[in-house]
């Protein structure tokens, strides 16, 4: 009990051996210093404490207990009823209060047993709301807090670094701001504020650069009246695009079996028509007549034209001879961008170069690495607007990876063809065989490396290609 009068004291300490003699211990400090020093030592279950101690207040003492790093149960004791003064105490962190002049021992127990409730209850809050802080905070994942109006409520710290925003910055989004697609956002928000829906969906949400990501989302209700839900978002992007390559690494070597397949089956019989126009030309007949002799220079000619496709087909699938040496990344692009010099210039396309410093080392074959770099920023010209494009180059390492990212501001790809691009004689080109990327995925594969592609239509295409650094 902190009270610089004795006389109530003593009135206390009868009051709690009327409840029960021997269950409660009463200490007394007559100060306000000393009440302090009992605060600091904190052996006690409860405080009582006056609301007058000389130049000091007892709401004083609860600003003291505000500053500790624990909280705890005071019992406001005031001369007289002041509602100003007690609730003064209750929004300082008082637990009760009580009129001198009014206390009785059933009174005084009800308060102390109140209090010591109280304070477990706390306890208990406090412990959770600890650990739901220590996931909240320390969580690989994402999470965020937000409700069915679309507002973001908050965000752990993964939340902001994976998705480029501070905190204030998330705080003034819309949920909906985060998906690429409205119609996902929409469908996100129906199936968890109007079905319950809480079963963990994939997504496509973009970073505050607009960088796509892959989520699975898991969404909960946390309060059902005000509508508030916590979304647990996994970023699978990397291992989405795993995926990807890996099922390009396989289709690559069906391509090239059937590949094998088509040449053998198709070459000879292909070699027997070549004979047998050749000898059909050198009859008498044939040579005296126009026609029949434009029709097998037709035959021929497209006879040729297969046996070339079937050639370049076999050239881009099949594993291929490598002479390796180490070069610097940045060497191996300016030597592409030399060559692609030309046709930079008659389509005044501006060029922007982020590129690693220091350079970083990779174990290339120099002539078809830059052969398969030449390929893609061909492409992104090709499908830039002349006078407007612009081609961006960066390079990176990313620990064991070099990566280099060839973007342009053209057209975009739509997303059903993407999963076409690497395959053969697949191009939107009037004239192009659709063997160049195919080509390109074959050598960097050889090089035990991947390419992926991003795109979106009428902002543009980037290609990343990541190449094992040289140790």
């Amino acid at each position: 009990m902190i009270d610089d009068d004795e006389d109530d004291f003593f009135l206390v300490t009868e009051l709690l051996r009327d409840i029960s003699p021997g269950q409660y211990v009463l200490d007394w400090a007559p100060t306000y210093q000393k009440g302090i020093e009992a605060l600091e030592r904190s052996t006690h279950d409860v405080f009582l404490v006056d609301y007058r101690l000389g130049p000091n207040t007892g709401i004083d003492i609860l600003h003291r207990i505000q500053q500790m790093q624990y909280q705890l149960p005071v019992i406001m004791l005031t001369g007289k009823g002041d509602y100003a003064i007690d609730r003064e105490a209750m929004q300082a962190g008082a637990y009760d209060y009580l009129v001198k002049g009014e206390i009785t021992a059933d009174l005084l127990e009800r308060s102390i047993r109140y209090a010591l409730d109280e304070y477990s209850h706390r306890r208990t809050i406090e412990e959770s709301e600890k650990k739901y802080y220590g996931i909240f905070e320390k969580a690989h994942d994402l999470i965020l807090l937000a409700d069915c109006d679309r507002n973001i409520i908050d965000a752990n710290p993964a939340a902001l670094r994976t998705l480029h925003y501070t905190k204030e910055e998330m705080l003034k989004l819309h949920l909906r701001d985060l998906f690429i697609s409205i119609e996902q956002s929409e469908l996100f928000l129906d199936n968890i504020c109007n079905n319950g829906i809480t079963s963990t969906q994939e997504y496509e949400f973009k970073t505050q650069e607009g960088k796509k990501m892959v989520v699975l989302i898991n969404a909960a209700t946390l309060d059902e009246a005000a509508q508030i839900f916590l979304c647990v978002i996994q970023d699978i992007t990397d291992k989405k695009r795993a995926e990807q390559e890996k099922q390009h690494q396989e289709k690559f070597v069906i391509t090239g079996r059937i590949a094998r397949v088509i040449a053998h089956e198709v070459r000879n019989p292909l070699t027997n028509i070549l004979l047998a126009v050749s000898q059909f030309k050198e009859e008498e007949d044939v040579v005296a007549n126009e026609d029949s002799a434009l029709y097998t220079d037709i035959i021929e000619r497209n006879c040729t034209r297969i046996n070339q496709l079937i050639t370049e087909l076999l050239h881009s699938t099949r594993m291929i001879e490598l002479h390796m040496a180490t070069y610097g990344i940045n060497e191996l692009i300016e030597k592409a961008l030399q060559l692609s010099q030309d046709r930079l210039q008659l389509n005044e396309i501006s060029l922007q170069k982020n590129l690693a410093s220091p350079d970083v080392m990779v174990n290339a074959d120099e002539e078809k690495v830059v052969i398969a770099f030449l390929n893609i920023i061909i492409n992104a010209i090709e499908a830039m607007t002349p006078g407007k494009g612009i081609l961006t180059i960066t390079t990176t390492r990313n620990m064991d990876k070099t990566q280099v990212q060839i973007g342009d501001n053209g057209m975009g790809i739509p997303q059903e063809k993407q999963a076409r691009l690497f395959d053969p004689f697949y191009t939107s080109k009037l004239k192009g065989t659709g063997l160049g990327l195919t080509s390109t995925q074959n050598i960097l594969l050889n090089h035990k490396g991947t390419i992926h592609v991003d795109s979106e239509q009428g902002k543009g295409t980037v290609f990343t290609i990541a190449l094992p650094a040289a140790m």
